[in-house]
């Protein structure tokens, strides 16, 4: 990826971050979309000392390419009747899914709760020629008025069980009429059957598992289709 292409204010933010951390690009096939992704280098700049071990609150979990957010991507991409759809993308990390869904057609908001990580967001999908997705910070706490959307995503968002009641209210309060919620999630996530419980009291709640294969290991992902009842 050379750098020198990207747009004034993107090729800032990337100088910025590139003077924090080590960077490159990792180019992932997701359908037929090529997405160029900037990913951190080395997690030991991000720790900047601390014992993840110690307090697992202090690891950047949004650094980490995790599976399911790869499987939520290729999932993104292939909903029918996607040209134009709003699609919220909660806890996105480093954006692979939204991009994905954002080159495939939606109108994407993809949020998180540290700015750094939307920075990282904003150069990815600037890498990749989208100057269209919109990048907020997100407090599933103190949710802002962004309307409503026909498409809520997640991979790997429930690591605690005090989101679980908040991101609900988000489920509740920003679907649709007609709607659907797609989360993707480690099949050992011990917040997952949780949080499914509560949300079969509002919503059909639907799962799928699927195994995929990365760097010698198999990995179990469960995907679960939300809608209204």
């Amino acid at each position: 990826m050379d750098i020198r292409t990207l747009p004034d204010r993107d090729r800032a933010v990337y100088n910025t971050l590139n003077k924090r951390y080590s960077l490159h690009f990792e180019s992932l096939k997701i359908a037929d979309y090529n997405i160029r992704l900037l990913k951190p280098s080395d997690m030991e700049e991000l720790l900047n000392g601390r014992d993840p071990f110690s307090d697992m609150s202090t690891f950047p979990f949004w650094a980490k390419l995790w599976e399911s957010s790869i499987v939520l991507a290729h999932l993104l991409v292939t909903v029918p009747q996607r040209q134009g759809q709003r699609l919220l993308e909660l806890g996105a990390g480093l954006g692979l899914a939204g991009i994905a869904a954002s080159a495939a057609g939606f109108e994407v908001v993809m949020t998180d709760n540290k700015q750094v990580v939307l920075d990282f967001q904003q150069v990815s999908a600037a890498a990749n020629g989208d100057e269209h997705i919109k990048h907020l910070l997100f407090d599933w706490s103190l949710a802002p008025e962004m309307g409503s959307f026909d498409v809520i995503g997640g991979a790997e968002i429930l690591s605690n069980e005090e989101f679980l009641d908040p991101l609900l209210d988000i489920c509740k309060n920003y679907l649709v009429d007609g709607g659907t919620i797609y989360l993707a999630h480690d099949v050992r996530r011990k917040c997952l059957p949780i949080f499914l419980e509560k949300a079969e009291r509002d919503f059909h709640v639907g799962s799928r598992k699927q195994s995929m294969r990365r760097d010698g290991e198999t990995i179990d992902i469960l995907v679960n289709r939300l809608q209204r009842k």
